[in-house]
């Protein structure tokens, strides 16, 4: 049996006024730093986008702090009240749910606001779901473009997957359980049947990752309608221009299934060529 290590002793040097980006766990516990501890034991303010959830994380190692609520509702009014704390000389500390704050999380005005009025600004690092993601995946991460939440309806998420299909990079979503499978479904579609990883529940309990072409993961019936965190990863599209009998062979493949400017839409999202040209080559082909 794993013996439990003692709660860490606290740093009790004297924290400087000024406001505390700090991430905290996005599942266990233990992956909270001794420096996080350290800020939120001292902070005179912690703005908490739940300040239930975050109330939990103190009291686990023994913290005791005042708390104001923090989310995209209550920031137009917390927001006023962190910049008097930090003109008075105070401590502020801001936490997300879990993970690193302004990652798909308020606070970037508060950050923003408070450097703009000459106040210290002091980044704790530590759990992030987008960078765990990133290091089990096995895709590329010389250059990744972290995309957020998608948009909930279809036809807003193609439009915005669109605007992402050129982009030579491993591409990072979130996504909620509900939407997951339609999300992969549309994808594919739009990305083309790219290699993508998903991963869920990272550091908890029932962590689950998932390796393989868009298209299988779409039709994985574990991903139907999964419970908890996920994050979507999805490796970058052609490293080189598609040449013309690239183009031919999946055209010929399109239009057996599609009419002629469904298969050159198509074809133009995969590899990313004009469309007008290919549908005037599909057409050819067709004759």
């Amino acid at each position: 049996m794993a013996r439990l290590l003692p709660p860490p002793a606290l740093n009790d040097a004297p924290l400087a006024p000024g406001l505390y980006v700090v991430a905290t766990p996005i599942g266990n516990l233990r992956d909270i730093t001794l420096r996080a501890l350290d800020v939120l034991a001292a902070a005179d303010l912690v703005l908490a986008e739940d300040t239930r959830v975050t109330g939990k994380l103190l009291t686990a190692f023994g913290l005791s702090a005042r708390l104001e609520r923090h989310d995209e509702h209550a920031a137009e009014r917390a927001r006023p009240k962190a910049l008097a704390a930090l003109a008075e000389g105070k401590r502020v500390a801001l936490v997300s749910d879990a993970g690193t704050p302004l990652v798909s999380d308020p606070g970037y005005r508060l950050v923003r606001e408070a450097a703009e009025a000459g106040h210290a600004v002091f980044p704790i690092p530590g759990a992030s779901a987008l960078l765990a993601g990133l290091s089990v995946a096995g895709l590329p991460t010389d250059r990744f473009l972290f995309a957020g939440f998608p948009p909930p309806k279809s036809a807003a998420r193609r439009t915005f997957l669109e605007e992402l299909a050129g982009i030579r990079a491993t591409l990072v979503f979130f996504e909620g359980g509900s939407r997951l499978a339609d999300s992969l479904a549309d994808m594919a579609a739009v990305l083309g049947d790219r290699e993508a990883v998903v991963c869920r529940e990272l550091t908890k309990l029932h962590e689950t990752v998932v390796r393989g072409p868009l298209s299988a993961l779409a039709a994985d019936p574990q991903f139907a309608a999964p419970k908890g965190e996920i994050v979507v990863l999805v490796g970058p599209g052609r490293e080189t221009a598609a040449t013309a009998a690239d183009a031919d062979t999946a055209l010929r493949d399109a239009l057996t299934r599609l009419k002629p400017a469904e298969a050159a839409s198509e074809v133009a999202k995969q590899l990313g060529l004009p469309r007008r040209d290919l549908y005037r080559r599909a057409m050819e082909l067709k004759k």
